[in-house]
């Protein structure tokens, strides 16, 4: 961000700092609540009361990356920034610990309380998640009922296959995502033993097409890309991966946070998976 907005921010903040609301009790419930983040705005559409969540991020309508982009269009968005968030005279705003430290700081400075949620990158992590916005939007019992929900399906999806096959997450610019990733999580969910360990790649990074082909994993998952073409999908369309067996299209919106879409992307590929065992 420029200096000069940086400064624009600043005056912004101390002209308003002179009717600033009372910071909201962390121990009631928030009545207007506004979030700035993909993840957030799935979580608390999924949990908030009726008139409780006033805005959300616009990512939220883009069915790309939003699962709930329709029912989306229910809600005002913002752009995330603090000027937009404040004139709402929120009590509480969600964000995560990867956005923007100058929005945060000007909010907080505003004395407008701000609740940052980690991505989740495990099944763990989604579950403490729901509750954690369960408990902060004083919807505990909502949560919990969500999170029931949550373990029933995951349960019954994470039966152990007979056979693990392998399998290889492959993205624009070779890059693939390891167990250490919410869609390795997905994946070994659903099945299927991940190459990106036996290439030393736990977390994720750039998988050469050499290797993978060299690796010969049973399937390869990849989606169906953003729309148009670039150059980073090339790979995607190599003849060398032409004879290695592909999941179905994948909906990159069920991949993109730690909510129970995830579920989504599980089934999509426990179906995969058994289509593949039929043909052994």
């Amino acid at each position: 961000m420029s200096g000069a907005r940086l400064a624009a921010m600043g005056m912004v903040a101390a002209v308003l700092a002179v009717a600033l609301p009372a910071p909201a009790r962390a121990d009631t419930a928030p009545a207007r609540v506004a979030s700035l983040n993909l993840c957030t705005d799935q979580l608390a559409m999924l949990i908030a009361a009726p008139g409780q969540l006033v805005s959300i991020s616009w990512l939220a309508r883009d069915p790309g990356y939003s699962a709930m982009a329709r029912a989306a269009m229910d809600y005002p968005i913002n752009h995330g920034r603090a000027e937009e968030l404040y004139v709402l005279k929120p009590d509480l705003v969600l964000a995560d610990v990867w956005s923007s430290a100058a929005t945060i700081s000007m909010l907080t400075r505003l004395g407008i309380r701000v609740e940052q949620f980690t991505p989740g990158q495990s099944m763990e992590e989604i579950r403490a998640n729901m509750l954690k916005m369960g408990a902060i939007l004083g919807r505990e019992a909502e949560a919990a009922a969500l999170v029931a929900a949550f373990d029933a399906r995951l349960a019954a999806l994470s039966a152990p296959p007979p056979r693990r096959p392998r399998a290889a997450q492959y993205s624009a610019n070779s890059y693939t995502f390891g167990t250490q990733s919410l869609a390795g999580q997905i994946i070994g969910t659903a099945g299927f033993d991940n190459i990106a360990r036996e290439t030393g790649l736990e977390a994720g990074g750039t998988l050469p097409l050499e290797v993978l082909v060299m690796a010969a994993p049973d399937m390869l998952i990849a989606g169906e890309g953003a729309p148009g073409e670039s150059r980073a999908e090339d790979v995607l369309r190599h003849p060398a991966l032409a004879g290695i067996d592909h999941a179905a299209v994948l909906s990159g919106a069920d991949w993109s946070c730690a909510t129970p879409f995830v579920l989504e992307a599980v089934s999509d590929l426990v179906s995969a998976r058994l289509e593949w065992e039929a043909r052994e």
